[in-house]
């Protein structure tokens, strides 16, 4: 689920995203309405010239970017922190975890993105957001739907190397596991094959490629060669991901796509999201992207000293 992955020896996953309004009355989509009104248009204006620029495989990565954050202490911006070991408690960096180190892309573009809304609006967006609307607009831009975004949320101060090396489900994850880290994080299952909608966009290194799909390319794990995860249309956010997975053969890239159809109500779901009738993928995958988890509080506080972009 999540951009879909690009190597390393895990894989993507998963928001835990922007909170209620109700739970959280700062929040707001209108947050940074008066402070920073060329927001929106900033953000829109980068994230389509990066993927012209850094091609489309770019958006893939910041999705996933997104998810890996999230699925660490919420959405807090903590998978942007470097080590830092002058700061009490020292930073050890998420980037560095089994699952991010080598492996996560897309940090350079948020920082070029942060520069230039600092430019317009010094010290007013948090990195948080930032990594949030950028994601949204990649997702938009490749085709997908959007979804409401509450702002307003603190950086972290902190990352948890620890958490991102135990919690980040592995591309090699059964159907039970999958489950129960998704249930981890308040996720259900149907939010759970709905995120993994995420990867028909982006590639994958062979190595975390399920074995069938590794004969079926001629690949093995001792190469780097990076597959797509949807090789249809690995540059737009449509629904053949799940039309794959329901081919006899099963042309789920992961392991942990394969098992979604392993379950008859899971199958059942990816039958209805290949259809997408009514646009129910879109409409689910929405859902989940805005669900509400984790910690909004608003950042009125010097975010610029809490998260040190790379």
């Amino acid at each position: 689920m999540a951009s879909s992955t690009t190597g390393g020896h895990y894989f993507f996953l998963v928001a835990l995203s922007l909170l209620s309004s109700a739970a959280y009355g700062q929040l707001s989509e209108q947050y940074y309405a008066t402070e920073c009104l060329p927001l929106d248009q900033i953000i829109k204006a980068e994230v389509r010239s990066t993927l012209v620029t850094d091609g489309r495989r770019m958006g893939a990565s910041l999705l996933r970017l997104f998810f890996h954050d999230c699925f660490v202490q919420g959405c807090d911006a903590s998978v942007l922190l470097d080590d830092d070991v002058t700061k009490v408690p020292a930073i050890v960096s998420e980037k560095n975890a089994n699952p991010n180190v080598n492996s996560l892309r897309g940090f350079d573009v948020i920082n070029r993105i942060k520069g230039k809304v600092e430019a317009s609006c010094p010290g007013v967006v948090s990195c948080a957001d930032i990594l949030a609307l950028v994601t949204k607009e990649a997702v938009i831009a490749l085709g997908g739907q959007g979804w409401p975004l509450l702002l307003g949320r603190r950086d972290s101060t902190t990352a948890n190397k620890a958490e991102a090396n135990t919690d980040l489900p592995s591309p090699a994850s059964n159907l039970t596991t999958l489950i129960a880290a998704f249930n981890k994080k308040s996720f259900t299952a149907r939010e759970l094959v709905a995120l993994s909608g995420a990867h028909t966009i982006g590639l994958a290194q062979c190595a975390n490629v399920d074995e069938t799909q590794q004969q079926r390319y001629g690949c093995s794990n001792a190469n780097n060669v990076l597959l797509p995860l949807d090789e249809q249309t690995p540059n737009k956010f449509d629904t053949l991901y799940y039309g794959n997975l329901l081919l006899p053969d099963n042309r789920g890239l992961l392991h942990s796509d394969r098992v979604l159809v392993n379950s008859t109500d899971l199958k059942n779901l990816v039958v209805q999201y290949a259809s997408n009738r009514n646009g129910l993928f879109f409409q689910d995958f929405a859902n989940a992207m805005k669900k509400d988890v984790g910690d909004g509080r608003a950042h009125r506080s010097q975010w610029r000293d809490q998260a040190q972009l790379q």
